[in-house]
């Protein structure tokens, strides 16, 4: 199975998701954080009517769909994955929401308010690109509303245990902090969310684990393995502190 058919996934995992999160947190999204996280952070950065939103890395627009619900925003969503964006048109044909397929970077071009990369720094080798990518979209005072999962780079003996280690690029707070001055922008709000994130991701570790045998017969049983080698990793990093969990917005 291609890693960009979401959609056998969302089916898949869509139950056991929805039984990990407290009541009324779970949106859709793809990721540890909850509702009220995402719309804290997305007020944190500005979000509300008329503001120009960019949603990076959207997947299939749960929080993007929340966030122009509850705010009112003007929202454009990019991921790589055209089955992904076909999910998220889907789910917000009610909305003024536009999609595109793309990698990234580059950035769609144009100006907005608003940048949002949640779950997703880690993906991304080449910080520094990225940001300088996403800094020349936004004008003065444009924000950049960002999670970021903190630590020194995997270890060898890290990379072979982690599936797709190939998109886990952890990064120190140090070395964030360089990129975000290098590329002009200054982080103006921050507040670290590995607790939280945590709870989630025993929880999903939980589910998954419980519903085991529907979803592998829906996503294959090695795509099953992978995902709880997976969480189990998250859970013993933020655990130990090995990774630890923020939520940032930087400003141009």
């Amino acid at each position: 199975m291609r890693q960009d058919d979401r959609a056998p996934f969302t089916r898949a995992l869509e139950s056991a998701r929805l039984s990990a999160y407290p009541p009324g947190e779970y949106v859709g999204q793809e990721s540890f954080m909850q509702a009220g996280e995402i719309l804290a952070l997305a007020r944190r950065a500005g979000v509300g009517t008329g503001v120009r939103v960019l949603d990076l890395c959207c997947g299939t627009a749960g929080p993007g769909r929340l966030i122009t619900e509850e705010l009112g925003c003007s929202y454009l969503g990019v991921d790589y994955s055209a089955d992904a964006v076909k999910i998220a048109r889907e789910r917000t044909r009610h909305l003024p929401c536009r999609f595109e397929v793309g990698a990234i970077p580059p950035v769609p071009a144009g100006t907005f308010d608003a940048v949002l990369l949640l779950e997703t720094m880690l993906a991304f080798a080449d910080k520094g690109a990225l940001l300088r990518a996403i800094t020349a979209v936004l004008p003065a005072g444009g924000r950049l509303a960002f999670t970021l999962e903190e630590g020194q780079p995997l270890t060898a003996a890290e990379r072979a245990a982690m599936p797709d280690a190939d998109t886990v690029h952890l990064v120190p707070s140090v070395e964030i902090g360089r990129l975000l001055t290098d590329a002009g922008l200054t982080i103006t709000w921050q507040e670290e969310c590995t607790t939280s994130h945590l709870a989630v991701a025993r929880s999903l570790l939980d589910g998954y684990a419980a519903a085991a045998e529907a979803v592998s017969l829906q996503v294959g049983e090695q795509a099953l393995k992978e995902l709880l080698a997976a969480h189990r990793l998250w859970v013993e990093w933020m655990s130990s502190g090995r990774v630890r969990k923020f939520a940032l917005v930087a400003t141009r």
